[in-house]
C-alpha cells in the first residue's frame, strides 16, 4: 500500500535551486535511506516528506488516514515533567479510555442501576466492545511498551522519576526519539537518530525498527545502521534523486556499477561522433562524397547525446604522515582512575599497554568515561589515582569531538596559519583546499561553520602536527558518508600508533586492531577487529547461558543422551553459521548467473548480433554452461535445506 508519493517535487530557497523533479514513493514496511553528501539537501527532503517546510512544484499525496512522524535533527525533548509523566502523555487517549471502563465497572457492580435486564444486557454488550477497541489499541501492554523503549534507550528504572530538565542535550534527544517510537506513525522519518547514541542502544534501535509496524525513511551517516535497516536507498545528488534496492553496500555496488556502464556508453558514443565528424571534415568537399557527407552530419545533428556521467561534489584528500618514529612502547596506564571531587569514580583500573602501530578503539556505554580517558591521555584532566606512562619520542595528536580547539573568532585560513607562520599562504591554502575549503571559503569565520566543515579543518590541523600517537574523540562525527571513508583510508595508511572513541561500528571494524570495553565494574582488552569482539561476546553469552541451565539441574543428575559439551554445542553453531553463509553466497551467485544469462538473451534478439552466426554461437555456449552452474548451485542449495 502506498503510504506517501512526490511527484516532481521541486524545491528552491530563494533563486537556489536545492531539490528538482523529485519522484520518491512510501509503502507500507519500507525501510528508506536517503544518502547524499552535506549538503546536498537530504534534511531538507525529510522536511518537505513531514510537511515542516513547503515547495515550489509537484505534488505529494498521502491519504487523509496516513499519520506521519518526524524526528529533527538535534532535537531534544523540552518538558517540565517527568520521564515517565512525558512518555505516559502518548497514550493519553488509553487512559481516557481506561477510565471510562472503570466507570463502567463500577455502575455493573450495582444491579440497582439498570432499568430493565435488556438495559443492562445493552449495557454489557457496550462496555465488551470498548473493551475490545481497548485491547486492539494496545491498552494492556502500553506501559510495558513504555518500559521497553527506555530501558533500550538506557533509560533505566532509576531515572523515570527525574525531571526532564536535569537531563543532558543527549539524553532529551535520544527520549525524543523514544516518544516517536511510541507514537507509531504510519510514516516515521528520523534525521540522523543514530546520533547520541552508544552501541548496545544502536543495536536494540536496528531490532526495534526491523520490527517496525509502519514505513521508516531515515537520514543517517551510520554504515552498519544502514545496512541493518534498510531495503532502499534513494540518492540525493546535483538536485535530484536516484533510487536503488537493497541497503547500503548493495547501493554503493549499483552506484559504481551504472557510473562504469554509463561511462561506457558515454566513450562509445563520443567514439562514434569523432569517426562521424572525421568523416564530414574529409569528405564535406568532395563532390562524390559530398552527399553522405551531409547526411552525416544530418545524422549527428539528430543524434540524441549521452552525458558525460557527473559526479556532485569533489572528496577530501588527506593523509596523516609523523615527524619521527616512536619507540616500541607508546603508552602504558597502571590502575588508572578518575572521579570528580564529591562524586563517586567514574572508571577505576584501567591498565592499558600500548605498542608501536596499534590502532585501539575504546567502546562502552555513554557515561562510562571514554572521553575523559583520552583527556587524562592528553593530560587535558589529571587523574584520581594510578599512573600514566609515555614511551620514547612519543608525540600525541588530539582530536576533540566538540572541537573545542578551534578559536571561534578567527577565519578558517588563519586558524591554521597562525599555527605554522612559517609556511606560504599558498601552501596554506592548498592544504585548506585538500579538506574542501576552497576559494572564499578560507576567509569565513570559525564560527560560521557548519558541523562537517568544523570536523574537517580540526583534521586539517590534526594532520599538520605529523604526531605518531594520534588519539581521537569520536572522528566521524558531522562527517558525510564519503569524508568518513578518506577518513578510513588515511587512518589505515597512518604509520603511527592511533586511540579512539568512536560508536560507528563499520569504522571501528574498519581501522581497530583491539578493542578495549569499558564498562562500571572493569575494562577488558580484546585482540581483534569489532567482527573478532562481537564473536567473543557471542561465544561468551552462549557459555554463560549454558552455565546458567546447568545450575538448575541436579547435581547428581546422570548427563542425558544426545547432551552435548559446550565446545560441541559452540562447534555446531559456527557450523550452522557456516551453513547459512554458504546458503547466501549460493543464492548471490544464482543471481549473478541468471543475469549474465539476461544479459545475453538481450544481446541475442539484437539484429547485428543473431545474424552473425559466430557471435551468437559463442553466447548461446556461455548460455548453456551459465545453466549448469545453476543447475549445480541448485543442488547445492537444496542439500544445505535439508541438513536445516
Amino acid at each position: 500500500m502506498i503510504l506517501m508519493q512526490l511527484n516532481q517535487l521541486t524545491k528552491r530557497f530563494g533563486a537556489e535551486l536545492i531539490l528538482s523533479d523529485i519522484d520518491l514513493e512510501v509503502q507500507t514496511n519500507d525501510r528508506i535511506a536517503i544518502v547524499g553528501r552535506n549538503g546536498a539537501g537530504k534534511s531538507t527532503l525529510l522536511k518537505v516528506m513531514a510537511g515542516e517546510m513547503g515547495y515550489e512544484e509537484g505534488n505529494i499525496f498521502q491519504s487523509k488516514e496516513t499519520s506521519v512522524g518526524y524526528l529533527e535533527q538535534h532535537s531534544g525533548l523540552e518538558s517540565n515533567g517527568t520521564i515517565w509523566e512525558e512518555f505516559s502523555r502518548v497514550f493519553d487517549h488509553l487512559k481516557n479510555m481506561e477510565d471510562k471502563l472503570r466507570k463502567m465497572e463500577s455502575e455493573m457492580a450495582d444491579p440497582d442501576h439498570f432499568a430493565s435486564p435488556e438495559e443492562y444486557q445493552d449495557f454489557l454488550e457496550e462496555y465488551d466492545r470498548r473493551q475490545n477497541e481497548f485491547q486492539m489499541a494496545g491498552g494492556y501492554r502500553y506501559e510495558a511498551d513504555m518500559k521497553a523503549v527506555l530501558q533500550g534507550l538506557s533509560f533505566p528504572e532509576s531515572m523515570w522519576d527525574q525531571s526532564i530538565t536535569t537531563l543532558s542535550g543527549g539524553q532529551k534527544t535520544r527520549l525524543a526519539l523514544g516518544k516517536h517510537l511510541l507514537t507509531k506513525p504510519d510514516v516515521l522519518i528520523l534525521d540522523e537518530p543514530t546520533n547520541h547514541l552508544d552501541i548496545d542502544t544502536l543495536t536494540w534501535l536496528e531490532n526495534y525498527l526491523s520490527s517496525y509496524p509502519g514505513a521508516v525513511v531515515i537520514v543517517s551517516h551510520d554504515r552498519y545502521f544502514l545496512d541493518k535497516i534498510v531495503n532502499t536507498v534513494y540518492e540525493v545528488a546535483l538536485q535530484r534523486v536516484k533510487k536503488y534496492t537493497g541497503n547500503y553496500s548493495d547501493y554503493l555496488k549499483q552506484k559504481e556499477a551504472d557510473f562504469e556502464q554509463e561511462m561506457k556508453q558515454y566513450e562509445k558514443q563520443q567514439g562514434e561522433i569523432k569517426k562521424m565528424e572525421d568523416f564530414i571534415q574529409k569528405n564535406i568537399v568532395r563532390a562524390t562524397t559530398s552527399k553522405r557527407a551531409q547526411s552525416r552530419r544530418k545524422q549527428l545533428e539528430k543524434m540524441e547525446k549521452v552525458e558525460k556521467p557527473k559526479d556532485d561534489a569533489k572528496s577530501a584528500k588527506f593523509t596523516f604522515q609523523i615527524d619521527r618514529r616512536s619507540g616500541n612502547d607508546v603508552l602504558k596506564t597502571d590502575n588508572l582512575g578518575f572521579g570528580y571531587p564529591d562524586s563517586d569514580y567514574l572508571f577505576r583500573d584501567v591498565s592499558l599497554d600500548v605498542s608501536r602501530g596499534d590502532s585501539i578503539a575504546l567502546i562502552g556505554p555513554n557515561g562510562v568515561g571514554k572521553s575523559t580517558l583520552l583527556k587524562l591521555l592528553t593530560e587535558k584532566l589529571g587523574p584520581s589515582h594510578g599512573d600514566i606512562m609515555l614511551g620514547a619520542n612519543v608525540q600525541i595528536g588530539y582530536y576533540d569531538q566538540e572541537q573545542s580547539e578551534l578559536n571561534r573568532k578567527k577565519m578558517v585560513l588563519h586558524e591554521l596559519w597562525d599555527d605554522y607562520p612559517m609556511e606560504d599562504e599558498k601552501d596554506i591554502r592548498t592544504i585548506l583546499g585538500n579538506f574542501l575549503f576552497t576559494g572564499e571559503d578560507v576567509l569565513k569565520p570559525v564560527s560560521a561553520l557548519s558541523g562537517g566543515e568544523k570536523a574537517r579543518l580540526s583534521l586539517a590541523k590534526l594532520m599538520m602536527q605529523k604526531a605518531n600517537l594520534l588519539i581521537l574523540d569520536e572522528p566521524t562525527n558531522h562527517l558525510d558518508l564519503d569524508s568518513k571513508e578518506v577518513l578510513e583510508v588515511a587512518l589505515v595508511d597512518y604509520p603511527g600508533t592511533l586511540i579512539f572513541v568512536s560508536h560507528d561500528r563499520y569504522f571501528i571494524n574498519k581501522i581497530a586492531t583491539q578493542i578495549v570495553e569499558m564498562q562500571p565494574e572493569e575494562t577488558r582488552t580484546f585482540l581483534g577487529d569489532y567482527d573478532y569482539y562481537q564473536e567473543k561476546k557471542r561465544e561468551e553469552a552462549e557459555l554463560k547461558a549454558i552455565e546458567e541451565r546447568e545450575k538448575g539441574k541436579p547435581e547428581a543428575a546422570a548427563p542425558t543422551e544426545g547432551k552435548r559439551s559446550f565446545q560441541e554445542d559452540k562447534a555446531a553453531k559456527r557450523e550452522e553459521r557456516k551453513r547459512l553463509r554458504r546458503i547466501e553466497e549460493i543464492e548471490t551467485e544464482i543471481e549473478s548467473w541468471e543475469q549474465k544469462i539476461s544479459d545475453n538473451d538481450d544481446e541475442l534478439c539484437k539484429p547485428e548480433v543473431y545474424q552473425d552466426s559466430g557471435k551468437s554461437g559463442e553466447l548461446t555456449e556461455e548460455n548453456r554452461q551459465a545453466e549448469q552452474k545453476i543447475e549445480a548451485l541448485m543442488e547445492e542449495w537444496e542439500e544445505l535445506q535439508i541438513e536445516e
